[in-house]
């Protein structure tokens, strides 16, 4: 007795096939044919596109530095202490994988430029900006830091060595004042550093861009019943720090808590009524427009430079 899988087989080999199953058949065979070769030649084409990505990893050489991540927690925290806002321009300078700029843009809403040097990274900080949604807000560029201009910048990020950190601060100082200046792990050297943040054991550190307050300037503040106009020197400003005197008739006094925050100054003396008073302006130039504070009364000063500005001083 035949098993019945061999007998179904002896049966199918024994019908005879219509004309028409004939032609079903060989119309089967033609199409699966096709299918078979449109399978074959879609292969090298699905294994295109699913080529890795490049994928860098910490420490591997760079131009100048290694490549090592910023920790994510510390990216905000870098954003926050340069105060991004959603109209600011952000530059990250050495921008690797591009997380900080796409977070300026995901989470500030920020536009944000970021300068890598090396292509494979800007190529992959491009596909991460556009996986993240923000490719309109982040954008990237292979150039050299040091050619680059970064004058219309709000903020500047960085993750560089102390010695390529001090190759940049000649060009940074000369940023429009107010530009926050925000690094990963390495100071300034001798420009002191506003404000500094820890998390998760690592360190950010903020400077504001000081306006220069060098030189002469006529100073008019209210005293009494009338003002008074009296001329003021500010003989030396290292970095956000000034040095001056105020000649108050035969006296003459020094400036103390002289401080330049980005564009804004603060300075205090005691005139010739024996009062201290507090000065805060914005600076504009040649003038400074702000207010007076004598312990009582807060009213308006202005100052007007006279002749040019020196230098600040930048030298270690």
């Amino acid at each position: 007795m035949n098993h019945p899988a061999e007998s179904s087989n002896s049966l199918f080999a024994r019908t005879e096939l219509t004309p028409a199953d004939q032609s079903r058949r060989r119309m089967l065979a033609i199409g699966g044919a096709a299918l078979t070769a449109s399978l074959l030649g879609a292969g090298p084409a699905r294994a295109q596109k699913e080529t890795p990505v490049f994928q860098p990893h910490s420490g591997q050489a760079g131009k100048d530095v290694v490549w090592v991540p910023t920790p994510d927690t510390l990216v905000t925290r870098m954003l926050q202490l340069g105060g991004v806002k959603s109209s600011d321009y952000v530059i990250d300078l050495g921008a690797g994988d591009g997380k900080i700029v796409i977070a300026a843009a995901k989470e500030f809403g920020a536009r944000g430029l970021g300068i890598e040097y090396n292509p494979d990274m800007v190529a992959l900080a491009q596909q991460r900006a556009r996986t993240a949604g923000v490719s309109d807000r982040a954008s990237f560029e292979k150039a050299d830091i040091f050619q680059s201009d970064f004058s219309k910048a709000d903020v500047i990020t960085m993750y560089l060595l102390p010695m390529l950190n001090l190759r940049l601060r000649p060009t940074l100082m000369k940023l429009k004042p107010g530009t926050r200046l925000v690094t990963h792990a390495f100071d300034m050297g001798g420009w002191t550093a506003d404000e500094t943040s820890q998390s998760g054991g690592s360190t950010a550190y903020l400077w504001l861009v000081p306006a220069n307050v060098g030189g002469t300037w006529q100073l008019s503040y209210p005293q009494g019943a009338g003002n008074v106009n009296v001329p003021f020197e500010v003989t030396r400003q290292r970095f956000q720090v000034p040095e001056g005197r105020v000649q108050l008739g035969e006296i003459q006094t020094s400036l103390r808590d002289a401080r330049v925050i980005g564009d804004m100054v603060r300075f205090a003396f005691t005139g010739t009524d024996g009062v201290p008073r507090t000065f805060n302006g914005r600076v504009n130039g040649g003038k400074i427009e702000g207010e007076v504070f004598d312990g009582q009364r807060r009213q308006r000063f202005t100052a007007e430079r006279k002749g040019d500005a020196p230098a600040i001083d930048v030298a270690e």
